[in-house]
């Protein structure tokens, strides 16, 4: 993958969040600016998601940990945990709120 590829999916990804977050049930405010997207909950936790061009990953800092998302094959894949992106997402937004989170559509 070359640098304008990470950078239009990784754009897509923050879009589509940004989306989700938009529909979403429970009030998340975000802030996005310089490849950084940041998740801000009612009860004022916060979750941040950051692109890594040099290593073209996506890094996301929640309030119990930081994950570091590499993309194999079409998914998005935590290189510690093995998580899904999307699937890790709706876990620790729910997490953080308090209660069920859905932001991957599904």
């Amino acid at each position: 993958m070359n640098d304008t590829e990470y950078d239009m999916r990784v754009d897509a990804i923050f879009m589509r969040l940004e989306e989700a977050l938009d529909e979403c049930e429970v009030d998340i405010d975000y802030e996005g600016a310089g490849g950084i997207l940041t998740l801000i909950f009612p009860n004022q936790t916060k979750i941040i998601l950051n692109k890594q061009p040099p290593l073209h990953q996506i890094w996301v800092a929640t309030k119990f940990n930081g994950h570091h998302f590499n993309l194999e094959g079409e998914q998005w894949i935590d290189e510690r945990t093995g998580a899904e992106f999307w699937s890790f997402m709706d876990e620790a937004a729910s997490k953080q709120a308090g209660q069920p989170v859905t932001l991957s559509g599904e």
